[in-house]
């Protein structure tokens, strides 16, 4: 989709050395701030994340975090939503007049999560669109790659021009920075530079996971560790053909090396009593990549999708095991990927309601393994920073702990790990709040979140 392919990482500030001295027979502990030579890199991306989170490309004052939210998985839900005050730049199609048709349909944003966007152009906005929810843009360096070319957003379709992640960024000023429907250049709004582009790009690549999970995992609880025995079973689950290793990717061994990133029709737009068509608003079908569209969608990564709900391009189902269980149902093993899948594999779908559960617990899991990931590299990184930057890092990752928690809590698993997790956070805050034990309460925080992982995995 159009604006939709952004990630979640942090630049990395330098590091702070402490440096103990003894003077006049008193210990004293002082911090100072070294001076290694510049990265290009961390520059670059540094840059990049001012640009996504600050600039508004003289637009209707949205910037790529309106939508993509770094303090909610990079990503934007109707709970989180309806968090935000009603001058947020989000809901700039209720005051601006210019927007206030075609732009948005704020009901379906607000009630839904979902996003107008024009993938086929503008030439028809009142018949047109696409209503799409944002989804998170974690991971990308693993998941936009294809070997049809690069596939952002969606359906793929979310960058214009060649496709890729460096072009994504114009395609979301046109899309939804746009001062009037006219979508002007230099007048509506101004197009990234070369620069920009090259810097929110690694700023993009920069986010969230770095590489794919191994399967299978030493997992340690019961229910997880059958869902994942399930999600790899070609003959039961049949997860890991299409999310290899849990991941965007389909599997080599089964669409061959270097596959990628695949589309598919898995027949979501099929769906009964979608809750966005309940309301009686218009919400034309949705005809996935290419103009006009073939019907297929992308495949998100599921490492993080217990946590980034709603499920879908769509955001027709609200729960990870309603979307596992999904794929039990008629509209996928009736859509063109289903009979692909039951050509290969000799048969559907068909998993029980244990099935369904132990699957979704194995994502559940792997989504609070990674929550801990994170967490951990928040704080790491907050220990290198200082002031406003080193307090909003710790903010971050109390926000990625508390995923973690809820996350588990939603499966009712590890309950060890939980009351780790919430000890984790308290003691996150406690450092967010310190001036000078925050490096004391830092590391406690840390040892708290490693023994919630020792719960889960060997």
């Amino acid at each position: 989709m159009v604006s939709r392919a952004y990630a979640q990482g942090r630049p990395v500030p330098s590091p702070i050395t402490l440096i103990g001295t003894l003077l006049l027979g008193l210990s004293i502990l002082t911090s100072c701030q070294s001076a290694p030579p510049p990265n290009p890199d961390q520059e670059l991306i540094a840059k990049g994340r001012a640009l996504f989170f600050n600039e508004t490309f003289d637009g209707n004052s949205r910037t790529c975090g309106t939508c993509h939210r770094e303090e909610n998985n990079m990503a934007i839900d109707p709970g989180f939503i309806a968090t935000l005050p009603d001058d947020d730049p989000l809901f700039v199609a209720e005051r601006n007049q210019a927007l206030m048709k075609n732009f948005e349909n704020p009901r379906l944003m607000r009630e839904f999560g979902l996003i107008l966007e024009n993938q086929d152009g503008f030439d028809d906005l009142e018949n047109d669109f696409n209503m799409r929810g944002v989804p998170h843009v974690l991971a990308q360096r693993e998941s936009v790659d294809s070997r049809d070319g690069p596939r952002t957003g969606w359906a793929g379709d979310g960058a214009p021009g060649d496709g890729s992640l460096r072009s994504f960024a114009t395609g979301a000023v046109i899309q939804h920075f746009t001062k009037t429907l006219n979508r002007v250049p230099d007048v509506d709004f101004r197009l990234p530079t070369d620069d920009e582009l090259d810097a929110l790009e690694a700023f993009q690549l920069s986010l969230g996971r770095q590489q794919d999970l191994a399967l299978p995992l030493p997992l340690k609880g019961t229910v997880a560790k059958r869902g994942q025995e399930i999600f790899l079973d070609n003959a039961l689950g049949k997860c890991n053909a299409c999310h290899f290793n849990a991941g965007a990717n389909g599997n080599p061994d089964v669409f061959g090396p270097g596959v990628g990133n695949m589309n598919f029709n898995t027949g979501v737009e099929d769906l009964p009593d979608q809750p966005a068509d309940l309301t009686g608003e218009k919400v034309p079908p949705d005809d996935g990549f290419g103009t006009p569209g073939d019907g297929t969608f992308n495949t998100p990564p599921l490492v993080e999708a217990a946590d980034t709900g709603p499920f879908f391009h769509n955001n027709s189902i609200e729960t990870i095991e309603g979307s596992v269980a999904f794929y039990n149902g008629d509209a996928f093993n009736n859509s063109p990927a289903g009979q692909l899948l039951a050509g290969a594999t000799g048969g559907g779908i068909n998993l029980d309601g244990t099935q369904v559960v132990e699957v979704a617990a194995f994502l559940r899991v792997i989504n609070a393994l990674e929550n801990i990931r994170a967490s951990i590299l928040l704080i790491e990184q907050s220990n290198r920073s200082r002031g406003a930057r080193a307090k909003e890092l710790l903010g971050l990752a109390v926000a990625d702990t508390k995923d973690g928690i809820e996350v588990l809590i939603g499966g009712g698993l590890h309950p060890q790990a939980v009351a780790h997790l919430k000890e984790a956070k308290h003691l996150t805050r406690r450092a967010a709040r310190s001036a000078f034990s925050r490096r004391r309460h830092a590391a406690a925080a840390i040892r708290e979140l490693e023994q919630a992982r020792g719960e889960m995995i060997e």
